[in-house]
């Protein structure tokens, strides 16, 4: 009987659960904005509230790590302010407002799908502003192209083949079919579509799949801005309290003129209200620091390697609870833009080992007065 250390525990256990009940999280998340938007709400006003409470859980939070912070100078600077800008702009006006437009006009399963276009996009950006080595001759760089490839097929077939319903289920039922207990159950499944809706009433498949590659893409655009970002300021928390309170006074300003009805502002104090407190919740304090810590402990790539993790989480939920709304085309264009993802990633992480490799065979050539760093990294950096 093998026996679990608890090293173990928290070296390999708990790092893999707490990632697997993030993405769950999410995956549940967008199911319940899907029912908010679904029901009325306008996407435009959720991402404005989102954002809004976002910004009320992490602006005191750095601003209480600045005072007891012993680094003599400024919260804030104007290059970091420009920069804060930028990310609020593409990270938060664009993709976001896209990326609940998509959800309105299609269905979770496809942001799953769509949003694992990231790190190809990501790829495909670097080579275009030549910030990503390219050698054809290298396994790395043959499976980055490979999986980008794939990754785009998969995104096709998303949007050009919607394909049929994983089960059609009617919402009436007979008298004699209510008596037993089977038939009980089956009654349960049947209303659940009618508590929580897996697609839009408007729906548009190939209007919500290009919003939804486009926040995508706004969001490889995102990352690479913040790169340079946390380069000029690593204080990680400090950017994103920033950009999220830029973000949500411009996605307030865009949503001023996309909602004229005031109305449209209201919100009931039932399960949409629920809802944006969660995701602000979630996605302000929980998830991010759960990934940090994640980061800090197993490296930058372990939490990307979870994402796809979301496409048999988001079809499991489509198949016992919305067949009737869930299509064979979505969950097989999801699960080819999920093994590009994979491929894309395998390369990026052999590139990333072998350049380690070459910088560990460089220091141990130099003198020792040569290996002695200058200056010293903070431990603040990410």
């Amino acid at each position: 009987m093998m026996v679990v250390t608890r090293e173990v525990m928290e070296g390999e256990v708990i790092p893999w659960m707490m990632m697997g009940a993030m993405e769950a999280c999410t995956i549940v998340l967008t199911i319940t904005a899907t029912t908010a938007i679904a029901g009325g709400m306008s996407p435009f006003v959720f991402v404005v509230y989102t954002n809004a409470l976002s910004s009320i859980f992490l602006l005191p939070y750095s601003l209480a790590s600045y005072k007891h912070s012993r680094i003599e100078q400024p919260f804030i600077t104007f290059p970091l302010l420009i920069r804060c800008f930028v990310l609020g702009l593409v990270g938060i006006t664009i993709a976001q407002n896209l990326a609940f437009v998509g959800l309105s006009y299609s269905s979770p399963i496809v942001a799953c799908g769509m949003g694992n276009l990231i790190p190809s996009l990501s790829f495909l950006l670097g080579l275009i502003v030549r910030s990503v080595a390219f050698d054809w001759r290298g396994s790395s760089s043959r499976a980055r192209v490979i999986g980008t490839l794939i990754s785009i097929a998969g995104a096709i077939s998303l949007t050009l083949y919607k394909g049929p319903v994983i089960r059609q289920q009617p919402y009436s039922l007979s008298s004699s079919s209510s008596s037993s207990s089977s038939s009980s159950l089956h009654l349960l499944l049947r209303l659940v579509p009618r508590i929580f809706v897996f697609s839009s009433r408007h729906e548009n498949w190939v209007l919500g799949c290009i919003s939804l590659a486009a926040a995508s893409l706004a969001l490889s655009l995102w990352n690479i801005i913040q790169v340079g970002t946390v380069k000029l300021c690593p204080e990680v928390m400090k950017i994103a309290s920033v950009y999220t309170l830029i973000g949500t006074i411009q996605t307030a300003i865009f949503a001023m003129f996309m909602e004229r009805d005031p109305t449209a502002w209201r919100v009931k104090f039932d399960m949409q209200l629920l809802i944006i407190v969660l995701t602000a919740i979630f996605g302000s304090v929980i998830r991010s620091r759960v990934q940090l810590w994640c980061m800090k402990l197993k490296g930058p790539f372990y939490v990307p390697l979870f994402k796809p993790l979301g496409i048999p989480i988001a079809t499991f939920c489509g198949c016992v609870f919305f067949a009737d709304t869930f299509h064979y085309g979505s969950m097989m264009g999801a699960a080819i833009v999920g093994i590009g993802y994979y491929a894309v990633m395998w390369g990026q992480m052999t590139e990333h080992e072998s350049h380690h490799v070459h910088h560990q065979a460089t220091d141990q050539s130099l003198p020792a007065d040569a290996k002695r760093p200058l200056l010293q990294e903070p431990d603040s950096q990410v």
